[in-house]
């Protein structure tokens, strides 16, 4: 088993549809396979606290209090989720590989939600507490393409609040996530996700590999074999 002194936290971001649970579950499988212990989570959800308010989110019972208040919800719960699950994990040294993140409400609630960035951002800052992911994976790939997809995924399943929304909303939020990619390159890496499944997941072990000690590349995260 390979131990880090500190971990790494990995996000993925994404249109509906665009593959994100499967490439964190590939993920998962090839480090743990390497040695790392590692954490699958998702957002909204991934603690107690958060999975209560999930519900709440993605049934819609929160869409009648507008978009403000969904945004207070995500936040809160995305508190709960790092004080809780992604903060002490890092700190003992694990890999936390996170569905969705802050980028998410930038997109979701602040681009297409509308709300001002000043707003965004103070939630942000309040909600995530000083931790920011060591690398953002974003999967693009055609909002037309993403929702077909979705909708063989829900089969005969009602599609959640965002699922449901129309395809200018969610081309618009494709728009976004790449601006997000472009203002913040450091960080994050865009794959396309109309590639087949095989060859996005050796593309998304490499950007992440790099990060790791004794990666092939010049990695920026913190994370250190502990001897």
């Amino acid at each position: 088993m390979v131990s880090l002194k500190k971990g790494l936290f990995v996000t993925f971001e994404g249109g509906e549809g665009a593959g994100k649970s499967t490439q964190l579950r590939l993920l998962a499988e090839s480090l743990r396979a390497r040695g790392y212990t590692v954490l699958t989570t998702r957002e909204p959800g991934g603690s107690a606290g958060a999975e209560a308010v999930r519900h709440v989110l993605l049934s819609g019972a929160a869409e009648a209090f507008g978009v403000r208040m969904e945004a207070i919800l995500f936040a809160a719960a995305r508190s709960d989720h790092v004080e809780e699950v992604i903060r002490p994990a890092i700190d003992k040294g694990t890999i936390v590989l996170c569905d969705r993140f802050m980028d998410s409400s930038r997109v979701y609630q602040g681009i297409t939600g509308n709300l001002e960035q000043s707003f965004v951002a103070t939630l942000e800052r309040v909600a995530i507490n000083g931790v920011v992911p060591d690398r953002t994976i974003i999967f693009d790939l055609p909002a037309s393409v993403g929702l077909e997809r979705a909708q063989r995924r829900a089969g005969d399943d009602n599609p959640d609040r965002f699922e449901k929304e129309h395809l200018e909303t969610h081309e618009k939020r494709r728009e976004a996530f790449l601006d997000i990619a472009r203002r913040d390159s450091e960080r994050c890496r865009v794959v396309d996700a109309t590639q087949p499944v095989d060859a996005i997941a050796t593309e998304v072990l490499s950007l992440v590999e790099v990060l790791l000690p004794h990666g092939d590349g010049t990695g920026t995260s913190t994370a250190e074999v502990v001897s």
